[in-house]
């Protein structure tokens, strides 16, 4: 008989799952983690499996799609090149499954039971556990991490049917290239598939309701990516109502209204509809365990404790923001609070963001306006990646970083930045703002030359009023 007993039970296998899991674990807890699977899930969850990872490997396609015809110029001259979406996602699915794999290898390796099926509370600390075959099993676990993650949202006028209108699970593995793709939300999701698309072919619209694109972002930053979008041929429709939508045999036609008022007719073969993530909150026997909602989301508390004795919820369906490392940090920080070794709470002020469009956007902290509306005396330094070396020996010249600071203690109040390879680059300000770093600092700190992290201390010294090389 299976011991069915647990000091932790994790329902959820993503990225703050399986996290919550290995961790628990590693400190020595009797640990389970339940995971329903399905066509967005697996070890790994949607993260690994039709989110993040196969996105990026997409992109990273789309990245030498676009780059092949650009070769002559470095000395490179190639023959007749053919571009294979459904190859590149092809691609993206293996790399998938070595993740998900890796997932199941790090349970083994530290003793955590995976459990297959779909898990609802039963109170008390319960969890039954429903199989694909029919059979359910109970267990019970001291604390209850809840680590459900998110689905894709449908709109009202445009339904999923994943055929004609898609969501990112659909579109992650595409089996051909459309003719043409519209894509409602310009969010990082919808940005991204609009890159990818184009690139491997497609005729690409991107529709959306707010006034810019990436409307998280600073709008300096999306006003670059939004130029270079239409340079490319993608025709980008912002602060644009959709009025209704009308699928047929041979694609789907929307009807919306232009930022000016005026009628816009879109045609497209496939639709992407990419306006967001739902928690997946149904079904799980909250109620009965006494696990209360607010606003779509698991209530909690500044610990992400639910309003059931021992019962946690991390990651997406707790709250904002719906992000992998943003849930692999709660993850540490409950399972570490549990075990009493004083993790500490995730600082949620400083948690970047990433698109991984061509070129990439990344940002951490206030904006610009978002830091005047809060009383801040700021000042600010752009510097172009136009006028830095490395990026113009790799013909990577689009973007600029961008420096919010307080001109009173010269806090570093944000990071904002356009251009190849900023997903990797904006750790430095994410450390800098948590080890409370002035701009000084990170003016005085010494960057490595030619290289693309000149590009932060230059605009360090330009956010002090001495830039030198613009």
């Amino acid at each position: 008989m299976a011991d069915n007993n647990f000091d932790v039970v994790v329902i959820g296998a993503g990225p703050g799952g399986y996290v919550a899991a290995i961790r628990a674990a590693q400190l020595g807890m009797k640990t389970a983690c339940v995971e329903a699977g399905g066509p967005s899930g697996g070890l790994g969850g949607v993260c690994n499996n039709v989110g993040c990872i196969p996105t990026k490997a997409l992109l990273e396609a789309a990245m030498y799609a676009r780059k092949v015809g650009a070769l002559k110029d470095f000395g490179v001259t190639v023959g007749e090149v053919t571009l294979d979406l459904a190859q590149a996602g092809k691609r993206a699915k293996q790399v998938a499954g070595q993740g998900s794999r890796g997932v199941g290898f790090l349970f083994k390796k530290n003793k955590v039971e995976s459990i297959e099926g779909w898990a609802r509370l039963a109170g008390g600390g319960k969890v039954e556990v429903a199989a694909k075959d029919g059979t359910t099993r109970t267990i019970t676990g001291k604390h209850i991490i809840l680590a459900t993650g998110s689905r894709p949202k449908s709109l009202p006028m445009l339904k999923i049917d994943e055929d004609r209108i898609w969501s990112s699970d659909t579109a992650v593995f595409p089996k051909a290239t459309p003719a043409s793709l519209a894509v409602v939300g310009a969010g990082a999701i919808g940005m991204e598939f609009a890159d990818v698309y184009n690139a491997f072919g497609s005729k690409v619209t991107v529709i959306e309701a707010l006034p810019q694109v990436l409307p998280l972002e600073d709008p300096e930053s999306a006003q670059v990516v939004e130029k270079i979008y239409k340079k490319r041929g993608i025709d980008v429709f912002t602060g644009a109502r959709l009025e209704k939508s009308e699928a047929g045999k041979e694609g789907v036609t929307l009807t919306l209204k232009d930022k000016a008022g005026a009628d816009k007719t879109v045609q497209a073969e496939r639709v992407l509809v990419a306006v967001g993530r739902a928690p997946i909150i149904d079904d799980l026997g909250l109620e009965k365990a006494g696990v209360q909602t607010d606003r779509g989301f698991i209530k909690v508390d500044d610990q992400l404790r639910t309003t059931a004795p021992n019962v946690y919820a991390i990651g997406d369906c707790a709250r904002p923001p719906l992000l992998a490392h943003k849930a692999m940090h709660e993850a540490m920080a409950v399972i570490e609070g549990i075990a009493g070794v004083g993790h500490g709470m995730v600082d949620y002020g400083n948690i970047p963001a990433v698109t991984y469009c061509h070129p990439e956007v990344a940002s951490v902290g206030m904006t610009e306006q978002a830091a005047k509306e809060k009383g801040y005396d700021v000042e600010v330094g752009v510097f172009p990646f136009s006028a830095n070396g490395r990026a113009r020996t790799a013909g990577e010249t689009d973007g600029f970083v961008k420096i919010v600071r307080d001109k009173k203690y010269s806090e570093l109040l944000g990071a904002h930045m356009v251009g190849a390879h900023v997903s990797e680059m904006i750790a430095e300000f994410v450390v800098g703002r948590h080890l409370e770093t002035t701009v000084e600092d990170m003016d005085s700190a010494v960057h490595p030359h030619p290289t693309l992290s000149e590009a932060i201390g230059e605009a360090a010294l330009a956010a002090l009023g001495r830039a030198i090389h613009i």
